[in-house]
């Protein structure tokens, strides 16, 4: 089974690097292209720990709906339902954060095949033939590195809260302005 989201201290990863203790660190001093530059990276994170919890719960949607209809008696193959599933969660655009999200995943592939091998022993494509024992382990596994992703995203919107509060703080304060903004966007376009 995989493993819990473990931010490691020095280490070499985005997420490792946005949720560092000097990532925030001197904000008053960093010129406004890095505050924006570290807030992109930030905000990237946050869209591929979206993406990732999607995928962790159309998996647990999937499993779930195996064991409704064992319960219920029913006798139509969940993989009937898999559209719908997939629809709300993996391939639905991202909700709950309140956040409206222009950004792709930039790791999705990565992604699901973290995904995949949570639960190496539970073969999702025909969960039909899974003991209840698997079903509960997939369950299980799939619950933990949900919590996992959730709190890690919650970290990571504080970090982008953060950085946006310092942009707009120097737009408030005059400091910065959209002229400055413009002009880098049409160098960068160039």
């Amino acid at each position: 089974m995989g493993g819990v989201v473990e931010v490691r201290r020095g280490g070499r990863r985005r997420i490792d690097r946005v949720l560092g203790a000097g990532f925030s660190a001197g904000l008053g001093e960093l010129g406004l292209a890095e505050v924006r530059a570290r807030r992109d990276d930030a905000a990237q994170e946050e869209t591929d720990l979206s993406y990732l919890r999607r995928l962790l719960h159309a998996r647990i949607d999937l499993v779930r709906a195996e064991q409704r209809r064992r319960r219920e008696g029913g006798t139509a193959p969940v993989v009937a339902d898999l559209a719908r599933i997939l629809a709300v969660n993996a391939v639905g655009p991202a909700t709950g954060s309140g956040r409206h999200q222009t950004l792709q995943p930039s790791r999705a592939e990565a992604h699901r095949r973290h995904v995949e091998a949570l639960v190496a022993d539970a073969d999702l494509s025909d969960v039909g033939s899974l003991s209840a024992e698997q079903l509960e382990g997939a369950l299980a596994a799939y619950r933990t590195e949900e919590s996992s992703i959730s709190q890690r995203r919650r970290e990571v919107q504080q970090v982008v809260d953060t950085f946006n509060a310092e942009i707009g703080s120097r737009y408030a304060s005059g400091s910065a302005s959209v002229d400055e903004l413009l002009a880098d966007q049409r160098r960068l376009a160039e």
